[in-house]
Protein backbone atom coordinates (compact mmCIF):
# COMPACT_ATOMS: atom_id res chain seq x y z
CA UNK A 1 0.00 0.00 0.00
CA UNK A 2 1.50 3.06 -0.87
CA UNK A 3 2.74 4.76 2.54
CA UNK A 4 0.54 8.64 1.98
CA UNK A 5 -2.62 6.50 1.72
CA UNK A 6 -1.96 4.64 4.80
CA UNK A 7 -2.43 7.94 6.97
CA UNK A 8 -6.10 8.31 5.08
CA UNK A 9 -9.29 7.70 7.27
CA UNK A 10 -11.33 5.49 5.17
CA UNK A 11 -14.31 7.19 6.43
CA UNK A 12 -13.74 10.78 5.79
CA UNK A 13 -10.89 11.01 3.58
CA UNK A 14 -8.62 13.04 6.36
CA UNK A 15 -5.04 12.41 5.80
CA UNK A 16 -3.54 13.04 9.43
CA UNK A 17 -0.11 13.70 7.98
CA UNK A 18 -0.78 15.91 5.21
CA UNK A 19 -3.76 17.21 7.08
CA UNK A 20 -6.05 17.58 3.82
CA UNK A 21 -8.88 15.84 2.96
CA UNK A 22 -8.74 13.29 -0.36
CA UNK A 23 -11.55 12.17 -2.34
CA UNK A 24 -12.87 8.50 -1.29
CA UNK A 25 -14.94 8.38 -4.75
CA UNK A 26 -13.60 6.67 -7.39
CA UNK A 27 -11.10 8.55 -9.83
CA UNK A 28 -12.02 11.16 -13.12
CA UNK A 29 -11.04 9.71 -16.24
CA UNK A 30 -9.51 12.99 -18.32
CA UNK A 31 -7.97 12.27 -21.47
CA UNK A 32 -3.80 13.30 -21.00
CA UNK A 33 -3.26 17.20 -20.23
CA UNK A 34 -1.51 17.46 -23.86
CA UNK A 35 -4.14 15.99 -26.04
CA UNK A 36 -5.27 19.13 -28.39
CA UNK A 37 -9.33 18.41 -27.33
CA UNK A 38 -11.92 21.20 -26.32
CA UNK A 39 -14.68 21.03 -23.88
CA UNK A 40 -16.71 20.46 -26.56
CA UNK A 41 -15.23 17.48 -28.42
CA UNK A 42 -14.90 15.65 -24.97
CA UNK A 43 -18.58 15.98 -24.48
CA UNK A 44 -19.66 15.21 -28.06
CA UNK A 45 -16.95 12.05 -27.58
CA UNK A 46 -18.32 10.48 -24.24
CA UNK A 47 -21.82 10.55 -26.16
CA UNK A 48 -20.73 8.02 -28.43
CA UNK A 49 -21.11 5.32 -26.16
CA UNK A 50 -24.89 6.18 -25.70
CA UNK A 51 -27.60 3.76 -25.83
CA UNK A 52 -29.89 6.28 -27.36
CA UNK A 53 -28.05 7.80 -30.16
CA UNK A 54 -30.53 9.87 -31.73
CA UNK A 55 -32.69 10.72 -28.43
CA UNK A 56 -33.97 14.43 -27.95
CA UNK A 57 -31.28 17.09 -26.93
CA UNK A 58 -33.49 19.93 -25.98
CA UNK A 59 -37.28 20.76 -25.64
CA UNK A 60 -38.67 24.46 -25.49
CA UNK A 61 -40.96 24.40 -22.65
CA UNK A 62 -43.26 27.47 -24.18
CA UNK A 63 -43.52 25.52 -27.31
CA UNK A 64 -42.79 22.01 -27.50
CA UNK A 65 -40.36 22.16 -30.41
CA UNK A 66 -37.66 19.55 -29.77
CA UNK A 67 -34.27 19.02 -31.22
CA UNK A 68 -32.90 16.02 -31.37
CA UNK A 69 -28.77 15.00 -31.21
CA UNK A 70 -29.06 14.62 -34.68
CA UNK A 71 -30.12 18.15 -35.09
CA UNK A 72 -27.95 19.29 -32.63
CA UNK A 73 -24.81 18.31 -33.84
CA UNK A 74 -25.69 19.10 -37.29
CA UNK A 75 -26.96 22.27 -36.37
CA UNK A 76 -23.63 23.07 -34.44
CA UNK A 77 -21.53 21.91 -37.30
CA UNK A 78 -23.13 24.73 -39.46
CA UNK A 79 -22.97 27.54 -37.15
CA UNK A 80 -19.68 26.86 -36.09
CA UNK A 81 -18.29 27.16 -40.21
CA UNK A 82 -20.85 30.14 -40.63
CA UNK A 83 -18.88 31.81 -37.61
CA UNK A 84 -15.74 31.25 -38.94
CA UNK A 85 -15.92 31.17 -42.57
CA UNK A 86 -18.17 33.95 -42.92
CA UNK A 87 -18.42 35.89 -39.87
CA UNK A 88 -14.29 35.56 -39.26
CA UNK A 89 -14.44 34.66 -35.97
CA UNK A 90 -11.30 33.14 -34.64
CA UNK A 91 -9.35 30.92 -32.03
CA UNK A 92 -8.98 33.21 -28.95
CA UNK A 93 -11.00 35.61 -29.86
CA UNK A 94 -14.37 36.77 -27.19
CA UNK A 95 -17.42 36.78 -27.85
CA UNK A 96 -19.98 38.35 -25.25
CA UNK A 97 -23.60 36.52 -24.79
CA UNK A 98 -26.38 38.54 -22.97
CA UNK A 99 -30.00 36.14 -23.87
CA UNK A 100 -32.16 34.68 -21.29
CA UNK A 101 -32.50 30.51 -21.66
CA UNK A 102 -32.93 29.59 -25.17
CA UNK A 103 -32.62 26.39 -27.05
CA UNK A 104 -29.81 28.15 -29.18
CA UNK A 105 -28.06 28.59 -26.15
CA UNK A 106 -26.18 25.43 -25.95
CA UNK A 107 -25.73 25.12 -29.88
CA UNK A 108 -23.76 28.65 -30.08
CA UNK A 109 -21.83 27.73 -26.55
CA UNK A 110 -20.56 24.10 -28.36
CA UNK A 111 -19.96 26.15 -31.48
CA UNK A 112 -17.92 28.52 -29.96
CA UNK A 113 -15.99 26.17 -27.90
CA UNK A 114 -15.31 24.18 -30.85
CA UNK A 115 -13.29 26.94 -32.46
CA UNK A 116 -12.09 28.01 -29.17
CA UNK A 117 -13.51 31.10 -28.89
CA UNK A 118 -14.10 32.15 -25.29
CA UNK A 119 -17.53 32.77 -24.18
CA UNK A 120 -18.85 34.90 -21.70
CA UNK A 121 -22.30 35.16 -21.05
CA UNK A 122 -23.80 37.93 -18.79
CA UNK A 123 -27.17 38.46 -16.86
CA UNK A 124 -29.87 39.46 -19.32
CA UNK A 125 -31.37 41.67 -17.11
CA UNK A 126 -28.43 43.95 -16.18
CA UNK A 127 -27.88 47.38 -16.42
CA UNK A 128 -26.35 49.22 -20.07
CA UNK A 129 -23.86 50.53 -16.70
CA UNK A 130 -22.94 47.19 -15.73
CA UNK A 131 -22.81 45.42 -19.35
CA UNK A 132 -20.46 48.30 -20.05
CA UNK A 133 -17.99 47.02 -17.05
CA UNK A 134 -18.45 43.62 -17.85
CA UNK A 135 -17.31 44.21 -21.76
CA UNK A 136 -14.48 46.54 -20.70
CA UNK A 137 -12.97 43.27 -18.30
CA UNK A 138 -13.46 40.65 -21.26
CA UNK A 139 -13.19 42.76 -24.26
CA UNK A 140 -15.15 41.04 -26.78
CA UNK A 141 -15.31 41.31 -30.82
CA UNK A 142 -18.96 39.74 -31.05
CA UNK A 143 -22.15 39.77 -28.87
CA UNK A 144 -25.11 37.30 -28.82
CA UNK A 145 -27.89 38.77 -27.74
CA UNK A 146 -31.93 38.52 -27.91
CA UNK A 147 -34.12 41.43 -29.51
CA UNK A 148 -35.07 42.48 -26.12
CA UNK A 149 -31.14 43.12 -24.76
CA UNK A 150 -28.90 44.16 -27.83
CA UNK A 151 -29.94 47.57 -27.45
CA UNK A 152 -28.10 47.23 -24.40
CA UNK A 153 -24.64 46.41 -26.08
CA UNK A 154 -21.55 48.47 -27.18
CA UNK A 155 -20.41 48.69 -30.83
CA UNK A 156 -17.87 45.70 -31.05
CA UNK A 157 -15.55 44.37 -34.07
CA UNK A 158 -18.16 42.56 -35.41
CA UNK A 159 -21.82 43.08 -35.05
CA UNK A 160 -24.05 41.82 -32.82
CA UNK A 161 -26.32 38.57 -33.82
CA UNK A 162 -29.78 38.26 -32.37
CA UNK A 163 -29.89 34.21 -31.41
CA UNK A 164 -34.37 34.90 -31.59
CA UNK A 165 -33.66 35.91 -35.28
CA UNK A 166 -34.07 34.60 -39.05
CA UNK A 167 -30.74 35.20 -39.86
CA UNK A 168 -29.21 33.41 -36.91
CA UNK A 169 -31.74 30.09 -37.58
CA UNK A 170 -29.89 30.37 -41.24
CA UNK A 171 -26.84 30.15 -39.83
CA UNK A 172 -27.61 26.93 -37.68
CA UNK A 173 -28.35 25.42 -41.33
CA UNK A 174 -25.83 27.24 -43.81
CA UNK A 175 -23.59 24.95 -45.61
CA UNK A 176 -20.41 23.83 -44.36
CA UNK A 177 -17.39 24.99 -45.43
CA UNK A 178 -14.82 21.69 -45.01
CA UNK A 179 -11.70 23.53 -43.30
CA UNK A 180 -9.19 22.44 -41.03
CA UNK A 181 -10.15 21.65 -37.60
CA UNK A 182 -9.00 23.93 -35.10
CA UNK A 183 -6.25 23.22 -32.49
CA UNK A 184 -7.41 23.79 -28.99
CA UNK A 185 -5.48 22.53 -25.93
CA UNK A 186 -7.30 21.75 -23.01
CA UNK A 187 -5.25 24.94 -21.48
CA UNK A 188 -6.76 27.84 -23.73
CA UNK A 189 -9.05 29.83 -22.23
CA UNK A 190 -12.80 28.57 -22.83
CA UNK A 191 -14.77 31.07 -20.81
CA UNK A 192 -14.74 34.36 -18.93
CA UNK A 193 -17.68 33.63 -16.09
CA UNK A 194 -18.65 36.23 -14.10
CA UNK A 195 -18.92 36.08 -10.01
CA UNK A 196 -21.91 36.94 -8.50
CA UNK A 197 -20.77 40.25 -7.00
CA UNK A 198 -22.92 39.52 -3.30
CA UNK A 199 -20.46 41.44 -1.24
CA UNK A 200 -18.39 43.42 -3.70
CA UNK A 201 -17.47 44.44 -7.77
CA UNK A 202 -18.08 41.62 -9.89
CA UNK A 203 -14.94 39.30 -10.94
CA UNK A 204 -14.32 37.31 -14.31
CA UNK A 205 -13.36 33.88 -13.42
CA UNK A 206 -11.26 32.78 -16.60
CA UNK A 207 -11.98 29.12 -16.89
CA UNK A 208 -9.97 26.37 -19.48
CA UNK A 209 -11.21 24.10 -21.26
CA UNK A 210 -9.99 21.26 -19.00
CA UNK A 211 -11.69 23.27 -16.22
CA UNK A 212 -15.09 22.32 -18.19
CA UNK A 213 -13.98 18.97 -19.03
CA UNK A 214 -13.42 18.00 -15.15
CA UNK A 215 -17.06 19.21 -14.49
CA UNK A 216 -18.14 17.00 -16.66
CA UNK A 217 -15.51 14.04 -15.76
CA UNK A 218 -17.32 14.78 -11.96
CA UNK A 219 -20.77 13.90 -13.38
CA UNK A 220 -20.42 11.13 -15.26
CA UNK A 221 -18.36 9.55 -12.38
CA UNK A 222 -21.31 10.05 -10.46
CA UNK A 223 -23.67 9.52 -12.78
CA UNK A 224 -26.74 6.52 -12.06
CA UNK A 225 -27.28 3.93 -15.07
CA UNK A 226 -30.94 4.12 -16.44
CA UNK A 227 -32.64 2.19 -18.99
CA UNK A 228 -33.57 5.69 -20.88
CA UNK A 229 -31.76 8.85 -20.51
CA UNK A 230 -32.87 11.39 -17.96
CA UNK A 231 -34.94 14.47 -18.43
CA UNK A 232 -33.83 17.25 -17.06
CA UNK A 233 -35.79 21.08 -17.00
CA UNK A 234 -33.56 23.56 -15.80
CA UNK A 235 -34.30 26.85 -14.39
CA UNK A 236 -30.60 27.49 -13.55
CA UNK A 237 -29.11 29.97 -16.12
CA UNK A 238 -27.35 29.24 -18.99
CA UNK A 239 -25.48 32.36 -18.14
CA UNK A 240 -24.35 31.00 -15.02
CA UNK A 241 -21.40 28.20 -14.37
CA UNK A 242 -24.17 25.80 -13.23
CA UNK A 243 -26.06 26.07 -16.29
CA UNK A 244 -22.58 26.09 -18.19
CA UNK A 245 -21.32 22.96 -16.15
CA UNK A 246 -25.01 21.48 -16.55
CA UNK A 247 -25.74 22.20 -20.38
CA UNK A 248 -22.22 20.29 -21.24
CA UNK A 249 -22.72 16.96 -19.17
CA UNK A 250 -26.60 16.96 -20.35
CA UNK A 251 -24.73 16.25 -23.83
CA UNK A 252 -22.21 14.04 -22.51
CA UNK A 253 -24.89 11.90 -20.98
CA UNK A 254 -27.38 12.28 -23.74
CA UNK A 255 -30.19 13.86 -21.20
CA UNK A 256 -32.77 15.62 -22.68
CA UNK A 257 -32.83 19.62 -21.75
CA UNK A 258 -36.03 20.76 -21.17
CA UNK A 259 -34.95 25.04 -21.75
CA UNK A 260 -37.44 27.57 -19.97
CA UNK A 261 -36.87 31.39 -21.08
CA UNK A 262 -38.26 32.95 -18.07
CA UNK A 263 -38.75 31.15 -15.00
CA UNK A 264 -42.24 31.10 -13.07
CA UNK A 265 -43.45 28.32 -10.88
CA UNK A 266 -46.80 27.62 -12.00
CA UNK A 267 -45.16 26.88 -15.96
CA UNK A 268 -41.97 24.63 -14.26
CA UNK A 269 -44.68 23.16 -12.77
CA UNK A 270 -46.90 22.42 -16.23
CA UNK A 271 -43.38 21.61 -17.93
CA UNK A 272 -42.77 18.62 -15.41
CA UNK A 273 -46.41 17.23 -16.14
CA UNK A 274 -46.32 17.91 -19.64
CA UNK A 275 -42.49 16.39 -20.87
CA UNK A 276 -42.53 13.79 -18.03
CA UNK A 277 -39.64 15.46 -16.34
CA UNK A 278 -37.85 13.36 -14.60
CA UNK A 279 -34.55 15.83 -13.04
CA UNK A 280 -34.94 19.24 -12.29
CA UNK A 281 -32.25 21.64 -11.33
CA UNK A 282 -33.06 24.19 -9.04
CA UNK A 283 -31.80 27.18 -7.26
CA UNK A 284 -32.37 27.98 -3.17
CA UNK A 285 -35.17 30.40 -3.89
CA UNK A 286 -37.41 27.96 -6.07
CA UNK A 287 -36.89 25.14 -3.28
CA UNK A 288 -38.40 26.93 -0.37
CA UNK A 289 -42.05 27.88 -2.38
CA UNK A 290 -41.94 24.38 -3.37
CA UNK A 291 -41.59 23.22 -0.09
CA UNK A 292 -44.51 25.74 1.56
CA UNK A 293 -46.76 26.88 -1.17
CA UNK A 294 -50.06 25.25 -2.00
CA UNK A 295 -49.15 26.00 -5.61
CA UNK A 296 -47.69 22.41 -6.10
CA UNK A 297 -51.66 21.11 -5.38
CA UNK A 298 -53.19 20.38 -8.32
CA UNK A 299 -50.00 19.07 -10.80
CA UNK A 300 -49.40 15.54 -11.30
CA UNK A 301 -45.22 15.53 -10.31
CA UNK A 302 -44.99 11.70 -10.49
CA UNK A 303 -42.17 11.43 -13.07
CA UNK A 304 -39.72 13.43 -11.01
CA UNK A 305 -37.14 11.17 -9.58
CA UNK A 306 -34.91 13.77 -8.37
CA UNK A 307 -33.84 17.75 -7.53
CA UNK A 308 -30.88 19.38 -7.44
CA UNK A 309 -30.27 22.09 -6.24
CA UNK A 310 -27.17 24.26 -5.62
CA UNK A 311 -25.95 27.72 -5.14
CA UNK A 312 -26.29 28.57 -1.35
CA UNK A 313 -26.84 26.41 1.48
CA UNK A 314 -30.50 25.29 2.22
CA UNK A 315 -31.56 25.13 6.04
CA UNK A 316 -32.39 21.60 7.29
CA UNK A 317 -36.14 22.43 8.12
CA UNK A 318 -36.47 23.54 4.39
CA UNK A 319 -35.27 20.28 3.38
CA UNK A 320 -37.04 18.50 5.87
CA UNK A 321 -41.14 20.01 4.34
CA UNK A 322 -38.97 19.05 0.86
CA UNK A 323 -38.89 15.67 1.29
CA UNK A 324 -42.10 15.05 3.57
CA UNK A 325 -43.86 16.97 0.38
CA UNK A 326 -42.11 14.99 -2.10
CA UNK A 327 -41.17 11.63 -0.24
CA UNK A 328 -40.46 9.72 -3.64
CA UNK A 329 -38.09 12.35 -4.69
CA UNK A 330 -34.36 11.95 -4.64
CA UNK A 331 -32.69 15.77 -2.86
CA UNK A 332 -29.86 16.36 -3.90
CA UNK A 333 -27.11 18.87 -2.73
CA UNK A 334 -23.52 20.37 -4.02
CA UNK A 335 -21.25 22.51 -3.30
CA UNK A 336 -19.37 24.70 -6.01
CA UNK A 337 -18.25 27.90 -7.33
CA UNK A 338 -17.52 29.75 -10.29
CA UNK A 339 -14.04 29.64 -9.76
CA UNK A 340 -13.60 25.81 -10.19
CA UNK A 341 -16.05 25.89 -12.80
CA UNK A 342 -18.93 23.65 -11.15
CA UNK A 343 -19.41 21.65 -8.34
CA UNK A 344 -16.54 19.50 -6.13
CA UNK A 345 -18.77 18.23 -3.42
CA UNK A 346 -21.57 16.23 -4.41
CA UNK A 347 -24.32 14.02 -2.91
CA UNK A 348 -24.48 10.32 -4.66
CA UNK A 349 -27.68 8.17 -3.95
CA UNK A 350 -30.12 8.25 -1.94
CA UNK A 351 -28.42 7.32 1.12
CA UNK A 352 -26.04 10.15 1.21
CA UNK A 353 -29.01 12.49 0.41
CA UNK A 354 -30.43 11.75 3.89
CA UNK A 355 -27.35 13.82 4.90
CA UNK A 356 -29.84 16.46 5.22
CA UNK A 357 -27.72 20.00 5.52
CA UNK A 358 -25.06 18.68 3.83
CA UNK A 359 -23.46 19.37 0.37
CA UNK A 360 -22.00 15.90 -0.22
CA UNK A 361 -18.80 14.10 -0.26
CA UNK A 362 -15.45 15.56 -2.34
CA UNK A 363 -15.89 14.33 -5.72
CA UNK A 364 -12.93 12.34 -7.54
CA UNK A 365 -9.96 14.58 -8.74
CA UNK A 366 -10.31 17.01 -5.55
CA UNK A 367 -8.07 18.04 -2.78
CA UNK A 368 -9.67 20.12 -0.34
CA UNK A 369 -8.06 21.10 3.77
CA UNK A 370 -10.33 23.16 6.23
CA UNK A 371 -7.81 26.60 7.01
CA UNK A 372 -8.09 27.95 10.56
CA UNK A 373 -8.85 31.72 9.49
CA UNK A 374 -6.65 33.60 11.96
CA UNK A 375 -3.56 31.02 12.99
CA UNK A 376 -3.64 29.72 9.17
CA UNK A 377 -3.18 25.83 10.44
CA UNK A 378 -5.17 22.95 8.82
CA UNK A 379 -8.16 21.64 10.46
CA UNK A 380 -9.06 18.11 10.99
CA UNK A 381 -12.91 16.51 10.67
CA UNK A 382 -15.30 18.09 12.68
CA UNK A 383 -13.29 21.58 13.05
CA UNK A 384 -14.85 24.91 11.31
CA UNK A 385 -12.71 27.33 9.27
CA UNK A 386 -11.86 28.24 5.22
CA UNK A 387 -12.35 25.66 2.41
CA UNK A 388 -9.48 25.86 0.53
CA UNK A 389 -9.47 23.80 -2.58
CA UNK A 390 -7.25 21.69 -5.38
CA UNK A 391 -7.98 20.24 -8.31
CA UNK A 392 -8.29 20.16 -12.34
CA UNK A 393 -11.43 22.96 -12.44
CA UNK A 394 -9.85 25.69 -10.80
CA UNK A 395 -9.42 28.61 -12.71
CA UNK A 396 -6.51 30.46 -14.13
CA UNK A 397 -7.25 33.22 -12.33
CA UNK A 398 -9.66 36.91 -12.57
CA UNK A 399 -9.63 38.57 -15.71
CA UNK A 400 -7.63 42.02 -15.41
CA UNK A 401 -7.43 41.91 -11.78
CA UNK A 402 -4.11 40.41 -10.73
CA UNK A 403 -4.39 41.19 -6.67
CA UNK A 404 -7.96 39.45 -6.72
CA UNK A 405 -6.18 36.47 -8.33
CA UNK A 406 -3.42 36.55 -5.71
CA UNK A 407 -5.83 36.72 -2.98
CA UNK A 408 -7.93 33.79 -4.02
CA UNK A 409 -4.74 31.61 -5.55
CA UNK A 410 -2.19 30.69 -2.89
CA UNK A 411 0.69 28.58 -3.06
CA UNK A 412 0.66 25.34 -4.68
CA UNK A 413 -2.60 25.99 -6.49
CA UNK A 414 -4.85 26.23 -3.38
CA UNK A 415 -8.06 28.38 -4.09
CA UNK A 416 -9.30 30.13 -0.99
CA UNK A 417 -13.28 29.72 -1.43
CA UNK A 418 -13.91 32.16 1.18
CA UNK A 419 -16.70 29.89 2.51
CA UNK A 420 -16.58 28.53 6.40
CA UNK A 421 -17.53 25.11 6.25
CA UNK A 422 -16.46 21.75 8.27
CA UNK A 423 -16.32 18.01 6.87
CA UNK A 424 -17.64 15.77 9.51
CA UNK A 425 -16.35 12.18 10.39
CA UNK A 426 -17.85 10.49 7.53
CA UNK A 427 -16.33 13.17 4.70
CA UNK A 428 -19.61 15.16 4.56
CA UNK A 429 -19.09 19.04 3.57
CA UNK A 430 -21.25 21.38 5.76
CA UNK A 431 -21.60 25.32 4.53
CA UNK A 432 -22.13 27.52 7.67
CA UNK A 433 -20.95 30.66 6.25
CA UNK A 434 -19.43 33.16 3.87
CA UNK A 435 -16.60 34.44 5.90
CA UNK A 436 -16.49 38.24 4.70
CA UNK A 437 -20.12 37.83 5.65
CA UNK A 438 -19.67 37.43 9.32
CA UNK A 439 -22.00 39.91 11.72
CA UNK A 440 -19.71 41.12 14.64
CA UNK A 441 -21.62 41.38 17.78
CA UNK A 442 -19.02 42.79 20.50
CA UNK A 443 -16.66 40.57 19.51
CA UNK A 444 -18.75 37.11 18.38
CA UNK A 445 -18.95 36.02 15.00
CA UNK A 446 -22.55 35.49 14.23
CA UNK A 447 -23.37 33.78 10.93
CA UNK A 448 -26.21 35.17 9.01
CA UNK A 449 -27.29 31.59 7.07
CA UNK A 450 -27.95 30.40 10.80
CA UNK A 451 -30.01 32.63 11.55
CA UNK A 452 -32.01 32.64 7.76
CA UNK A 453 -32.52 28.80 8.04
CA UNK A 454 -34.21 29.38 11.52
CA UNK A 455 -36.52 32.28 9.93
CA UNK A 456 -36.70 30.24 6.73
CA UNK A 457 -38.33 27.48 8.88
CA UNK A 458 -41.57 29.89 10.61
CA UNK A 459 -44.75 29.17 8.63
CA UNK A 460 -45.60 32.32 7.87
CA UNK A 461 -42.34 33.37 6.50
CA UNK A 462 -42.31 33.00 3.02
CA UNK A 463 -37.99 34.39 2.97
CA UNK A 464 -35.45 36.11 4.85
CA UNK A 465 -31.70 37.51 4.80
CA UNK A 466 -29.91 38.68 7.51
CA UNK A 467 -26.95 41.78 7.65
CA UNK A 468 -25.06 43.26 9.95
CA UNK A 469 -26.49 46.97 10.96
CA UNK A 470 -24.42 48.87 12.64
CA UNK A 471 -24.58 49.63 16.06
CA UNK A 472 -22.51 52.35 18.73
CA UNK A 473 -22.23 50.04 21.70
CA UNK A 474 -22.28 46.19 19.66
CA UNK A 475 -20.07 47.25 16.63
CA UNK A 476 -22.87 45.59 14.68
CA UNK A 477 -26.16 43.22 15.40
CA UNK A 478 -27.77 41.05 13.37
CA UNK A 479 -30.93 42.80 11.37
CA UNK A 480 -33.51 40.73 9.56
CA UNK A 481 -35.00 41.26 6.22
CA UNK A 482 -37.90 38.96 5.86
CA UNK A 483 -40.65 38.40 3.35
CA UNK A 484 -43.89 37.29 5.17
CA UNK A 485 -46.56 34.79 3.40
CA UNK A 486 -49.59 36.52 1.73
CA UNK A 487 -52.30 37.11 4.24
CA UNK A 488 -49.60 36.75 7.00
CA UNK A 489 -50.10 40.18 10.04
CA UNK A 490 -46.56 38.67 11.53
CA UNK A 491 -44.63 41.54 13.08
CA UNK A 492 -41.70 42.62 14.22
CA UNK A 493 -42.04 41.62 17.91
CA UNK A 494 -43.24 38.35 17.26
CA UNK A 495 -40.13 37.54 15.05
CA UNK A 496 -37.63 38.69 17.38
CA UNK A 497 -39.44 36.81 20.21
CA UNK A 498 -39.45 33.50 17.69
CA UNK A 499 -35.70 33.86 17.43
CA UNK A 500 -35.59 34.39 20.88
CA UNK A 501 -36.86 31.57 22.46
CA UNK A 502 -35.66 29.18 19.83
CA UNK A 503 -32.09 30.29 20.96
CA UNK A 504 -32.67 31.47 24.87
CA UNK A 505 -35.74 31.61 26.78
CA UNK A 506 -34.22 32.51 29.69
CA UNK A 507 -35.69 36.15 31.11
CA UNK A 508 -33.52 39.06 30.35
CA UNK A 509 -33.44 42.55 31.54
CA UNK A 510 -35.27 45.29 29.58
CA UNK A 511 -32.54 47.03 27.19
CA UNK A 512 -33.36 50.62 25.35
CA UNK A 513 -35.83 50.10 22.20
CA UNK A 514 -34.74 48.43 18.91
CA UNK A 515 -35.85 48.66 15.79
CA UNK A 516 -38.17 47.68 13.09
CA UNK A 517 -38.80 48.80 9.71
CA UNK A 518 -41.86 48.04 7.45
CA UNK A 519 -40.62 48.94 4.07
CA UNK A 520 -43.12 49.96 1.33
CA UNK A 521 -41.16 49.99 -2.15
CA UNK A 522 -43.91 53.02 -2.79
CA UNK A 523 -42.05 55.27 -0.76
CA UNK A 524 -38.58 56.55 -0.84
CA UNK A 525 -37.50 55.91 2.16
CA UNK A 526 -37.99 53.30 5.27
CA UNK A 527 -40.66 54.17 7.83
CA UNK A 528 -39.37 53.39 11.02
CA UNK A 529 -41.69 51.80 13.55
CA UNK A 530 -40.39 51.79 17.29
CA UNK A 531 -41.11 49.00 19.40
CA UNK A 532 -40.26 48.13 23.17
CA UNK A 533 -37.07 45.70 23.36
CA UNK A 534 -38.38 42.12 23.67
CA UNK A 535 -35.36 40.14 25.68
CA UNK A 536 -32.57 42.21 25.09
CA UNK A 537 -29.38 40.90 27.24
CA UNK A 538 -26.70 42.38 28.42
CA UNK A 539 -23.09 40.50 27.87
CA UNK A 540 -23.74 37.79 29.68
CA UNK A 541 -20.49 36.36 31.44
CA UNK A 542 -20.36 33.45 29.30
CA UNK A 543 -21.86 34.83 26.06
CA UNK A 544 -22.31 31.10 24.68
CA UNK A 545 -24.07 29.87 27.60
CA UNK A 546 -27.90 29.02 26.61
CA UNK A 547 -30.31 26.24 27.22
CA UNK A 548 -31.52 26.98 23.59
CA UNK A 549 -29.97 26.40 19.92
CA UNK A 550 -27.07 28.76 20.33
CA UNK A 551 -25.91 31.59 22.10
CA UNK A 552 -27.57 34.62 23.30
CA UNK A 553 -25.61 37.18 20.75
CA UNK A 554 -26.63 35.70 18.17
CA UNK A 555 -30.69 37.14 18.48
CA UNK A 556 -32.26 39.45 15.89
CA UNK A 557 -32.30 42.85 17.10
CA UNK A 558 -33.24 44.60 13.81
CA UNK A 559 -36.33 43.38 11.70
CA UNK A 560 -37.39 45.22 8.42
CA UNK A 561 -40.08 43.77 5.85
CA UNK A 562 -39.68 43.47 2.34
CA UNK A 563 -41.34 41.84 -0.72
CA UNK A 564 -38.80 40.26 -1.73
CA UNK A 565 -35.06 39.27 -1.03
CA UNK A 566 -32.54 40.34 -3.67
CA UNK A 567 -30.49 37.50 -5.03
CA UNK A 568 -27.75 36.58 -7.84
CA UNK A 569 -29.10 33.96 -10.34
CA UNK A 570 -27.36 31.11 -8.71
CA UNK A 571 -29.63 32.20 -5.38
CA UNK A 572 -27.68 33.84 -3.43
CA UNK A 573 -28.40 36.85 -1.41
CA UNK A 574 -26.94 39.41 -2.45
CA UNK A 575 -26.46 41.43 0.75
CA UNK A 576 -25.13 44.72 -0.50
CA UNK A 577 -28.44 45.59 -2.20
CA UNK A 578 -29.82 44.91 1.75
CA UNK A 579 -27.71 47.22 2.93
CA UNK A 580 -28.57 50.28 0.67
CA UNK A 581 -32.07 50.04 1.95
CA UNK A 582 -31.03 50.83 5.79
CA UNK A 583 -31.21 54.51 6.66
CA UNK A 584 -28.70 57.00 6.50
CA UNK A 585 -29.03 57.07 10.47
CA UNK A 586 -28.23 53.23 11.12
CA UNK A 587 -24.89 54.10 11.88
CA UNK A 588 -26.17 55.93 14.80
CA UNK A 589 -29.13 53.53 15.73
Amino acid sequence: MDQAKSFVDPRSGFNSVTMTFHSLRPPIDLPPEDTPISAAAYAFSLRLNSPCPDSVALINSATGQRVSYSEFTRKTECLTSYLRSVIGLSKGDTAFILSPNLVQVPILYFSLLTLGVVISPANPISTELEISGLVQLCNPVIAFATSSTAHKLPTLRFKTIRLDSPEFDSMMISPVQRLDRVAVSQSDLAAIMYSSGTTGKVKGATLTHRNLMAVVAVSCANRLERESPDLLLYTVPYFHVFGLSYCLKSVALSEAQVVMERFDLRKMLRAVEEFRVTHVALSPPVVVPMAKSDVIDGYDLSSLGGVTSGGAPLGKDVIAAFVARFPSVVFVQGYGLTEIAGGSFITAGHEESLHWGSAGRLAGGFEVKIVDPVTGDSLPPGKQGELWIKGPSVMKGYVGDPEATCATIVADGWLRTGDLCYIDKEGFLFVTDRLKELIKYKGYQVPPAELEQLLQSHPEIADAAVIPCPDEEAGEVPMAFVVRQPQSRLGGPEIMDFVAKQFCPLPCEPKPPCYVYDWNPCLPELQLIFYKQLRETPMDPDPHASVGHVAPYKKIRRVAFVTSIPKSAAGKILRKDLRKLLPSSSSRL
